[in-house]
């Protein structure tokens, strides 16, 4: 989502649906937000739907999930961006969040973005220390290439591995699919296809 996260169990944190973030279009005057709320429709299980917001200025980067660590769990999070590069843009944003709900503890969490002309490589990853019980402890990873063959239109890769629902396969894979109208964007995830029955994820973004 780059983050030496993997080896543990982990569930995917979604990705935004044209990063560069917000972040990285905010100056030391000026705040950015976003919203992106995505539809998770789960084969044989509970679907759900996930909000994701966030504000930034200069460098201080403010977030707020729901679904996102686990179902019916929030959390709240503060960060520190920073970025280097002009035609190879490294964007990175370390952070720490609160959870709570049916989950409740602490989290460490990263988000990196490198950019290059129509080339977008994003992962993030987060580790979850539950207050309730050490063995509910587990870290969150989402990766994903972009490329925009036009300025309107994404398509892309992405990989995770979730505990928020259950499929037949440890490492979740799709291809995606995008499109941005000036501050809004829509995005198709579709997991899984041609392995399982498919995991679709569908995604509505609003950047300021």
């Amino acid at each position: 989502m780059v983050v030496a996260l993997l080896t543990a169990p982990v569930r995917a944190q979604k990705a935004p649906d044209n990063a560069p973030s917000a972040s990285s279009n905010a100056t030391p005057n000026s705040w950015a937000f976003s919203l992106t709320t995505s539809g998770f429709i789960v084969p044989g299980g509970e679907s759900y739907v996930s909000p994701d917001s966030s504000a930034d200025r200069g460098w201080l980067h403010l977030e707020a999930r729901y679904h996102d660590e686990a179902l019916k769990t929030g959390s709240l999070w503060a960060g520190y961006n920073f970025s280097v590069g002009k035609k190879l843009v490294l964007n990175v944003t370390p952070m720490a969040g609160g959870v709570f709900g049916n989950l409740n503890g602490f989290a460490p969490g990263c988000a990196i973005t490198l950019t290059y002309k129509r080339l977008r490589l994003y992962s993030s990853a987060e580790y979850v220390f539950s207050v309730q019980n050490c063995s509910n402890n587990f870290s969150c990873i989402w990766d994903q290439v972009n490329y925009s063959p036009l300025h309107w239109l994404q398509v892309g890769l992405v990989s995770q591995r979730t505990r928020v629902y259950q499929t037949g396969l440890d490492v979740q894979r799709c291809a995606l699919a995008g499109v941005t109208y000036k501050k809004v964007n829509f995005t198709t995830n579709i997991f899984n296809f041609g392995w399982t029955t498919p995991t679709k994820v569908l995604s509505l973004g609003f950047n300021s």
